[in-house]
């Protein structure tokens, strides 16, 4: 396992929502009518289990995700942190992140005392139309309140939007993503619409009745994005989170971008800790259904555990590295896999212009993140 000292997250799962948005291909549930007690007992179950395994080990940062953690009572919040501090420890400035719905305003009060430092809200769409065909329970003057009002309680503030919507043009994208750069966020997540497999929009997108705009169309806008972001002094540090330096990047998902550990709780929540060339990395899989989950952590099988390999953990690191800006270090993944890239391949993709090549650091230039999933799929060993 890793050593004591390196850097440790936790992505806490919750499942629930009010409503499924029809892009969502997470592993969500409607909240409706359920008992949330039995699954926040089982996920400190779980938490406890996690520190048998992990030994003493700080962390660095706390992640809230689902489904709609914003739906969690405050004292169970609280619950989850005060068990993790006991448990584990919160190292000095640990990022306690939450994702929030912006309907759920009313609940940002109770949030921020229960010790969430770092909002991230749904935003989505900054027009009425584009809110409803995305399945929101919001719309543009609540999304509007909602971000006022986040601004006003936490230290720190992040809207998502999604662009490449069906019927949007470049000019409407670029309209909208500059009033939402008008609001002086230190970060932004800004995503392309991707149609995924047992979706509604899937399901709608077989029958003909959901069209995507061109790719052509959603490569400008893509570059738009870059444009205005960078202009407007926020960083594209990952190809798709854009924040006003260093400070406001998100340090809980640079775990996952740079290789780092992290254990999750919760139903379908996923963990990576340690490194092959030092005992195999060890992944896990939480169970997916809440009823599953709850009857596994009284019985402390919640988690499914497996050895991920040196190799499938080196095309990990491959595909997770070169979404950010800075890429990765090639000696560093040697040194914790035994594997590099495709030398041929990064040699090829470099003379394309799609790949720097600087000593030891590979990363994708600006046009190369177009293609970054295709790109990792080739330059990872074994691919």
């Amino acid at each position: 396992m890793s050593a004591p000292s390196a850097p440790l997250g936790l992505y806490v799962h919750w499942p629930y929502c009010a409503r499924i948005c029809p892009y969502c291909d997470f592993n969500v549930y409607r909240a409706k009518g359920r008992d949330t007690a039995p699954l926040l007992e089982a996920m400190l179950a779980d938490l406890a289990r996690w520190r048998e395994i992990t030994g003493p080990r700080d962390l660095v940062s706390v992640h809230f995700g689902g489904g709609t953690p914003s739906l969690m009572e405050p004292a169970q919040i609280e619950a989850v942190l005060e068990t993790a501090g006991r448990l584990f420890g919160l190292a000095p400035g640990a990022e306690i992140g939450l994702e929030a719905n912006p309907a759920e305003k009313a609940r940002f009060a109770g949030i921020r005392a229960a010790g969430v430092e770092r909002l991230s809200l749904g935003v989505q769409a900054l027009d009425d139309e584009s809110l409803a065909r995305l399945g929101r329970d919001h719309g543009t003057a609540g999304a509007l309140e909602a971000m006022a009002a986040a601004q006003a309680l936490f230290p720190r503030v992040s809207i998502d939007l999604i662009y490449a919507r069906e019927g949007q043009s470049v000019e409407a994208w670029e309209a909208e993503l500059t009033r939402a750069l008008g609001f002086g966020l230190d970060h932004l997540s800004l995503y392309q619409l991707t149609i995924e497999p047992g979706t509604a929009f899937a399901k709608r997108a077989e029958r003909g009745a959901l069209l995507a705009p061109p790719e052509e169309t959603a490569a400008a806008m893509f570059e738009v994005t870059q444009t205005l972001t960078q202009a407007a002094g926020l960083d594209p540090y990952e190809i798709s989170n854009h924040a006003r330096g260093r400070a406001h990047q998100s340090r809980h998902n640079r775990l996952y971008w740079t290789g780092a550990d992290w254990i999750g709780i919760g139903p379908g929540a996923h963990s990576r800790i340690g490194a092959p060339r030092t005992g195999g990395r060890l992944g896990a899989s939480a169970l997916d259904r809440p009823e599953r989950y709850v009857e596994g952590a009284a019985k402390g099988t919640a988690q499914a555990m497996e050895t991920i390999s040196a190799l499938e953990d080196a095309q990990e690191r491959v595909l997770m590295g070169l979404r950010l800006a800075e890429g990765f270090d090639r000696a560093a993944l040697r040194a914790a896999t035994g594997h590099d890239v495709d030398e041929a391949e990064a040699q090829r993709f470099a003379r394309q212009g799609l790949l720097v090549l600087e000593g030891e650091r590979a990363r994708l230039t600006r046009a190369g993140r177009l293609y970054a999933d295709g790109l990792a799929v080739a330059l990872a060993p074994g691919g």
